[in-house]
């Protein structure tokens, strides 16, 4: 179908609950349109830190056990959307970053990755807890210029 809408879907996850649904979505679209998908977890940078003997501060776990997990965990993630994809025969790449500001990786990968739309999830924040973690993807709205579908 090369005259689809949308050939190549953008599908960032967290791994939540709200990102699962997302990526049910988007196969769904892409099977239904014809297009592939990309699947990418933005990992977090290590911020937590101690105190340490010294005055300092030191990360509370070690650089490469703290590395080990959080690439574990992006290939659990990324490793469902593939399934998920096979199974409805939608070809999907994956991509796993490390980012502080998720919202500028989804941005800078759909673009890298010549994807023509984003589907993501919003976590439905509102409150205290929207003001103080912001929300990934009003920021993605806001800077992109790509269609984002968003599902709750």
């Amino acid at each position: 179908m090369s005259d689809t809408l949308f050939k190549h879907i953008l599908v960032p996850s967290d791994g939540s609950e709200p990102s699962q649904r997302a990526a049910h979505v988007a196969v769904d679209l892409a099977k239904r349109l014809g297009a592939r998908i990309t699947a990418l977890h933005a990992m977090q940078p290590q911020a937590l830190v101690v105190p340490d003997m010294t005055g300092g501060f030191t990360y509370l776990m070690p650089d490469e056990l703290y590395e080990r997990a959080v690439k574990a965990q992006a290939r659990t993630i990324t490793d469902g959307i593939t399934q998920l994809a096979r199974s409805a025969n939608v070809p999907c790449d994956t991509v796993t970053m490390t980012s502080g500001v998720p919202w500028q990786a989804i941005i800078d990968t759909a673009a890298a990755r010549g994807c023509d739309a984003i589907v993501m999830a919003s976590h439905g924040r509102t409150g205290v807890s929207a003001l103080l973690m912001g929300s990934e993807t009003t920021k993605v709205l806001t800077h992109c210029k790509l269609p984002v579908l968003v599902t709750r």
